[in-house]
């Protein structure tokens, strides 16, 4: 059964059999809010594009741009994180956005690998991440089986940019900490200098 987790709630990630985990699909959701009637017939107001991230981090750092996997380049070096594409709209049920980690592989260096969602062109278009609703990120087995899910829930009024949640290594473990910490930040590249 799926762990709901709470903000700042930490897991340890293994099979239902106890095992160790090779692989997960880090999936991230969400929903735009009905807008107002002026709202909807601005075409170009109606364009929300969300873009899920992960940053590879070696000692809490990003230390090279090839260690941001996002819509501008899928797939890590090492292969052992794959974005399986960028969805222009957010419609429709189910993940928005996946991210796929080959957790076994992932080079010893890479201590931690966090998941955050911008907003292409927020400002230019006066949106931000409290016209979401129903957003969340969850963690499932390389079977598609859900194993924790973290909802966000929270006030995201003027915020352009959200850390969801972050895999890290623990004495050989790996574990999910759901963050949920908006910012500011205008696109990809600025809220990936916060981990430099």
């Amino acid at each position: 059964m799926a762990i709901s987790l709470q903000k700042g709630q930490k897991v340890e990630l293994h099979k239902s059999n106890g095992g160790d985990l090779t692989k997960v699909i880090v999936g991230l959701g969400w929903d735009t809010v009905q807008q107002t009637k002026e709202f909807m017939f601005n075409k170009e107001a109606q364009a929300f594009d969300c873009d899920a991230s992960a940053f590879m981090l070696q000692n809490g750092k990003m230390v090279a741009d090839e260690d941001k996997i996002y819509f501008g380049n899928l797939s890590h070096f090492s292969g052992t994180v794959v974005h399986m594409g960028d969805s222009m709209t957010g419609e429709g049920d189910g993940d928005d956005e996946q991210i796929v980690v080959d957790l076994e592989h992932v080079p010893e260096e890479y201590d931690k690998i966090v998941f955050v969602v911008t907003i292409f062109q927020a400002t230019n278009r006066g949106q931000h991440i409290g016209m979401l609703q129903n957003a969340y990120i969850r963690i499932c087995d390389d079977k598609g089986q859900e194993m924790c899910k973290y909802d966000l829930n929270d006030n995201y009024e003027g915020m352009t940019a959200l850390v969801f949640g972050e895999l890290y290594r623990y004495n050989g473990k790996w574990k999910f900490n759901a963050i949920g910490q908006p910012t500011k930040d205008s696109n990809v590249h600025e809220i990936a200098n916060r981990f430099r």
